[in-house]
C-alpha cells in the first residue's frame, strides 16, 4: 500500500531525504524553484560523482515567464518549430531575471548563503542540472531517486509538493510514494520523455550560476563602495528620470540649480503619482519652487489654484504678477464657502500645507473632496510635514491619495513583526495601502513612503552638494547676477532680565507665586465644559436638533477645550504679566455674561465652532492668525484675546459689580450688533452646577487679579532688558521681535514708542495687512526696494508666529524671542524666517529671554502645572489636553547657557 504524505500527519521531506541518501542519481520534475529551498536536499546531493548517471535532473514546467513570449512560443510549439537562438537567449534572460528576483525577498540568513554556494558548486561539478520545460504546461510533482536495488530500482514520490520548503515540510499537500515497479518505470520514461525533448526544453544551469554568482551570495563579498553606488543609482532612478524629463521655463532664471532639480523631480511625481510634497527646510525657496512646477503645467494646459493662509495670499498674488503664473489664490479660511463653487483647477498648490494635518476638519473635507472631484494634482508646501505623528504625514498626503489606491511599497518592518496574515486579520487593510503604513510606528516603513512622495533637502545637502567655496573655505550659493549667498551661523544669545524675590512688590515674582499656579490648575473652567454630564438636565428634554448637536460636540470636546484654555493662561504668564492679566480680566467677563444670561433666563452665545476637530497636537500660539484655519473655530472661544465683540469694553476692571455691569452691556453687543457670530442655546437646560462653577471660577480671578495689581510697564524688568537691546546693543539694526500673544505685541509696540524708538510696527493674525508690513521691513529680500519710501521703511517689528511662515525677512539678522514657545521648534522656525538664501550677513543672533536667576523658575512653574494636571487626573479622571512636547529642559539650560547649533534644527522634525 501506498504511504500519503499530506505534510500534516507525515511529512514528505524526511523520507525523500532519506531515499536520496541510498540512491546514485535522481529525476525530479516539478512546477516550481525556490532556489533558497535547495538547502533541504543539498547535502545527499554532495555525494555523487556527478555527470551523465550520477547527478540530479530538474526538470522546472511552470516557471513564471512573460505572458506574450509564452504565447508566442506555444504557436511555434503547435507548429513542431523548433526555437531559434535569439528566442532562446531572450528567454534565458528573461529567466535569469526572475531567479534573481526570488533572492530580494526577505532577509538572508548565513543558512541560505551556504545553501546557494553549495548549489552553484554542484551546478559546476555537474552534480544538478536544470532545464525548463516549454513545449506546454507543466504543474507535475514528480520525485525519482534511482538505487542499487534489483527489487525497487526505483522510488517514486508522486503528489503536489513543489521544490520549496513549505511544498516538502510545512503547508498542507497530497503526494503519494509509488511502489508498484511497473509503474515506477512508465513514471521514469515520461520524465525521460520530457527531459530529451530536444526542442522543448532549455538548459538553464549556466544562468542559475550566473544568478547566484551575482548575489548576495557570491563567494567574492562585493565592496561596500559599490554597494552603496548601486543603491544610490536605483534609489535616484525617479529623480535621474524627472531630470531628464523636464525642462525649465526660459524665463525664470531666478532658480538656483537646487531649485531647478527640485521642480523637475517634483514634477516626475507630480505625473507618475498624482502629487508631491515638497519639504525643504524652512529658508530654501519652496514659494519659488511652486511656482516654477505651476509654469510647467501650465504649458500642459493646467491651470492653477493656489490655497494659503490668508497671511499669504498678498505674497502669493506678486509671485502670481512677477512670474506670469496662469493661477487664482484663495485663503485656506474661505475654502469652505468658495472653493465648490470654483471651477475646475487641474493643478492645486497648497502652501503651508502641515496645517491641513487634521482630516476630519471641514476644510480639509472641502479641499479633498474638490480634489477628488476634479482629479486636481496636488503641489503640498511644508517645510514642517511632521510636528509629532506620522499620521501628520499620511493625513497631508490622502489630499491626494485615495484609500483604496495600491501602493508599490509596504510597511515591510512591520509586516516581518507582525507577518502578513495576522496583520490583515488586525487591521484589515491592504498591505500596499496607506492605512497599512498608518499602522506602522517604524521610521524606516514611514522614511519607504515618503521617498515616493517627499522632495526634502537641508542645508546641510545643499552646502555639500551645490555650494561653491570661497578663497577662506566659506561655502556660498552664486547668483545670477553674480551676488553670493552665504550660509550664516546660528548664535543662541540669551537676555536675562531680573526677579527679586525679596521684594514683594516685584510683578513678575508675584506672578510667579506657587499660590497662582495652584489655583489656575484647580479652575473648573466650565464655559469649555458645557455639553459634560454635571452642567447639562436631560439632553433629551425639549431640546431641538441644532442644540442636541451643538451639546454633543461640546460633551467630546470639553475636556480638551478645557486642557487647551488652562494651559493658555500659563503660556500667557510666561509671555508677559501685562498679556496674562488682561486675559485673566476677559476671562472673569465672559464668566459673568454666562452668568447675566443664566440668572435673567436669556440664551447662552457659543462661539461657532466644531469642537470635535481639536486636536493637540497643533499648537498654534498666534491665536488672531490662522487658529480658525486648523480648527473650524473662532479665536475667542479657545483664547482670551480680545476682538471687536469687545472692542469697548473697560480693561480696568476689579470688582465683581464692575464685572457685572460691564458683562451686561457686552451681552447686549452680542445679542445686537454681533447676534450671527454666535450660536444661541437656551440656558434652561443647565444646571444650578454650570452657574456654582462660573462664580467660583470668577471669585478665584478675581483675587489674583487684586493680588496682583496693575501692570506698570515701568517697573516691567523684561522690557527694559529688550528697550536696552533695541536701542544700545542694535542700535541701528534691524530686530524682529517674535512672541506668542497678539497683546504682547500691541504692549511692546506701544512701549517702544514711548521709549523714542523709531520706524517699529507691530503685526498680528488681525492686522490689516501682514505681507505690507513684512516688505516695509525687508524691502530687498521681498524685491520691493523701489516700492517702499525710506521713510515707512520698519527697523523693528514685533510680531506673532502669523510671521513665523512664508514670509521673507532676510534683510534683518537679528531674532528676538521675547517669550520662550513650549514646542521648541518655534525657536528654530523662527530662526529661519531670516535665515534665507539671499540672507548676507555671517551670522544670526537669536536672543531668548529668560530670568537672571537661572531656567529653573520656568521649568519649576511648568513642572507645577504638569504636576497639578497630573495629580487632577489621578483624583478624578481626566483627559485634559497638555501639549506633550513641553518637556524640554536639557534644551532650555542649552538655550540658557548659549550653546552653538541648539538652533540649527536641520532634521528637527524629519
Amino acid at each position: 500500500m501506498p504511504r500519503i504524505f499530506d505534510n500534516i500527519d507525515l511529512k514528505l521531506l524526511p523520507d525523500l531525504q532519506e531515499a536520496l541518501k541510498k540512491s546514485f542519481r535522481a529525476d525530479f520534475c516539478v512546477g516550481y524553484f525556490n532556489l533558497r529551498g535547495w538547502k533541504q536536499l543539498a547535502m545527499h546531493i554532495d555525494q555523487w560523482e556527478g555527470g551523465d548517471g550520477h547527478c540530479v535532473r530538474l526538470l522546472v514546467g511552470m516557471q513564471r515567464l512573460p505572458q506574450e513570449e509564452l504565447q508566442s512560443y506555444y504557436s511555434f510549439s503547435q507548429k513542431d518549430e523548433e526555437l531559434d537562438n535569439p528566442t532562446k537567449l531572450n528567454l534565458k534572460k528573461r529567466l535569469a531575471e526572475e531567479f534573481r528576483e526570488q533572492l530580494t525577498f526577505g532577509a538572508p540568513t548565513n543558512e541560505d548563503e551556504a545553501s546557494l554556494r553549495k548549489l552553484v558548486a554542484q551546478l559546476k561539478a555537474k552534480q544538478v542540472l536544470v532545464k525548463l520545460f516549454l513545449r506546454h504546461p507543466l504543474h507535475a510533482k514528480l520525485y525519482l531517486a534511482y538505487r542499487d536495488d534489483k527489487t525497487n530500482p526505483i522510488i517514486p514520490f508522486l503528489g503536489s509538493s513543489n521544490l520549496t520548503f513549505a511544498g516538502l515540510a510545512h503547508q498542507g499537500e497530497l503526494n503519494i510514494d509509488v511502489l508498484d515497479g511497473d509503474a515506477a518505470k512508465k513514471l521514469a520514461k515520461w520524465f525521460e520523455d520530457r527531459w530529451g525533448d530536444e526542442f522543448g526544453t532549455i538548459d538553464i544551469s549556466e544562468e542559475l550560476i550566473k544568478v547566484i554568482e551575482e548575489s548576495w551570495a557570491r563567494e567574492v563579498p562585493i565592496p561596500p563602495y559599490h554597494i552603496y553606488l548601486k543603491m544610490a543609482y536605483h534609489l535616484s532612478q525617479e529623480a535621474r528620470s524627472g531630470l531628464s524629463e523636464f525642462q525649465i521655463p526660459s524665463d525664470l532664471t531666478k532658480l538656483m540649480p537646487y531649485q531647478a532639480a527640485a521642480v523637475k523631480i517634483a514634477a516626475h511625481h507630480i505625473e507618475k503619482r498624482g502629487g508631491v510634497m515638497i519639504g525643504d527646510v524652512v529658508g530654501l525657496g519652496k514659494t519659488l519652487v511652486g511656482t516654477a512646477i505651476s509654469r510647467i503645467f501650465d504649458e500642459r494646459g493646467f491651470d492653477t489654484l493656489v490655497i494659503c493662509p490668508k497671511n499669504l495670499v498678498k505674497m502669493w498674488e506678486s509671485y502670481r504678477a512677477t512670474y506670469r503664473m496662469h493661477a487664482d489664490v484663495l485663503s485656506v479660511s474661505r475654502v469652505i464657502r468658495e472653493l465648490p463653487k470654483l471651477r475646475r483647477y487641474r493643478l492645486i498648490i497648497i502652501d503651508e500645507s502641515h496645517n491641513l494635518r487634521n482630516r476630519e476638519g471641514k476644510r480639509y473635507r472641502a479641499i479633498r473632496d474638490y480634489i477628488e472631484h476634479n482629479e486636481s494634482k496636488v503641489v503640498l508646501l511644508t517645510a514642517t510635514p511632521y510636528n509629532k505623528s506620522y499620521i501628520d504625514l499620511s493625513n497631508q498626503l490622502r489630499l491626494f491619495l485615495p484609500e483604496d489606491q495600491k501602493l508599490t511599497v509596504r510597511p515591510e518592518q512591520l509586516l516581518r513583526e507582525m507577518g502578513e496574515i495576522e496583520f490583515i486579520r488586525q487591521h484589515q487593510a491592504d498591505i500596499h495601502s496607506i492605512a497599512a503604513f498608518e499602522k506602522s510606528p517604524y521610521p524606516a516603513d514611514w522614511q519607504d513612503l515618503m521617498r515616493l512622495y517627499m522632495i526634502r533637502r537641508t542645508r546641510g545637502f545643499i552646502k555639500t552638494n551645490y555650494a561653491k567655496t570661497d578663497e577662506k573655505g566659506n561655502k556660498y550659493l552664486l547668483f545670477e547676477s553674480g551676488e553670493k549667498s552665504y550660509f550664516p551661523e546660528r548664535q543662541p544669545k540669551t537676555v536675562k532680565f531680573k526677579l527679586n524675590k525679596k521684594d514683594p512688590n516685584d510683578q513678575y515674582v508675584r506672578l510667579y507665586d506657587e499660590k497662582i499656579v495652584d489655583a489656575i490648575s484647580k479652575m473648573k473652567l466650565p464655559r469649555y465644559g458645557l455639553g459634560q454630564d454635571i452642567y447639562v438636565n436631560d439632553k433629551e428634554k425639549n431640546l431641538s436638533d441644532r442644540e442636541k448637536k451643538m451639546l454633543g460636540d461640546l460633551s467630546r470636546a470639553g475636556k480638551r477645550l478645557i486642557g487647551f484654555s488652562r494651559t493658555n493662561l500659563f503660556k500667557r504668564l510666561e509671555s508677559s504679566g501685562y498679556a496674562f492679566l488682561l486675559s485673566v480680566e476677559r476671562h472673569i467677563l465672559r464668566n459673568f455674561i454666562f452668568l447675566h444670561a443664566l440668572e435673567n433666563n436669556l440664551p447662552l452665545p457659543i462661539g461657532t465652532q466644531d469642537p470635535t476637530l481639536l486636536d493637540v497636537r497643533y499648537e498654534d500660539e498666534d491665536k488672531d492668525g490662522d487658529l480658525g484655519d486648523m480648527f473650524d473655530i473662532e479665536s475667542n472661544e479657545l483664547d482670551e484675546e480680545t476682538d471687536d465683540t469687545e472692542a469697548e469694553v473697560n480693561s480696568d476692571l476689579r470688582k465683581e459689580e464692575d464685572f457685572k455691569r460691564e458683562a451686561q452691556k457686552v451681552y447686549e453687543q452680542y445679542r445686537t450688533r454681533f447676534k450671527r457670530r454666535f450660536d444661541w442655546i437656551d440656558s434652561s437646560i443647565f444646571k444650578e452646577a454650570l452657574a456654582k462653577h462660573l462664580h467660583e471660577d470668577a471669585d478665584t480671578l478675581i483675587s489674583i487679579l487684586n493680588k496682583s495689581g496693575s501692570w506698570d510697564p515701568s517697573k516691567d524688568t523684561k522690557l527694559e532688558e529688550l528697550v536696552n537691546l533695541v536701542k544700545k546693543q542694535y542700535p541701528n539694526q534691524k530686530v524682529l521681535v517674535f512672541t506668542q500673544y497678539a497683546d504682547t505685541v500691541r504692549y511692546l509696540e506701544e512701549e517702544l514708542k514711548e521709549r523714542g524708538v523709531k520706524a517699529v510696527a507691530g503685526v498680528t493674525g488681525n492686522s490689516y495687512d501682514p505681507t505690507e508690513l513684512a516688505w516695509r521691513f525687508s524691502p530687498v529680500s521681498n524685491e520691493k526696494r523701489n516700492e517702499i519710501k525710506p521713510e515707512d521703511e520698519l527697523r523693528v517689528l514685533i510680531a506673532t508666529d502669523v510671521l513665523s511662515e512664508g514670509q521673507n525677512l532676510q534683510d534683518c539678522a537679528v531674532v528676538v524671542n521675547y517669550d520662550l514657545p513650549w514646542a521648541i521648534i518655534r525657536l528654530i522656525q523662527r530662526a529661519g524666517r531670516v535665515d534665507r538664501i539671499g540672507q548676507k550677513a555671517e551670522t544670526i543672533y537669536a536672543h531668548t529671554f529668560l530670568p537672571a536667576e537661572g531656567v529653573e523658575t520656568i521649568i519649576r512653574l511648568r513642572d507645577r502645572l504638569r504636576r497639578r494636571l497630573q495629580e487632577n487626573a489621578e483624583v478624578v479622571g481626566s483627559d485634559e489636553a497638555f501639549f506633550e512636547d513641553d518637556n524640554n529642559q536639557q534644551i532650555i539650560v542649552d538655550l540658557y547657557n548659549e550653546k552653538s547649533g541648539i538652533l540649527d534644527g536641520e532634521d528637527v522634525d524629519t
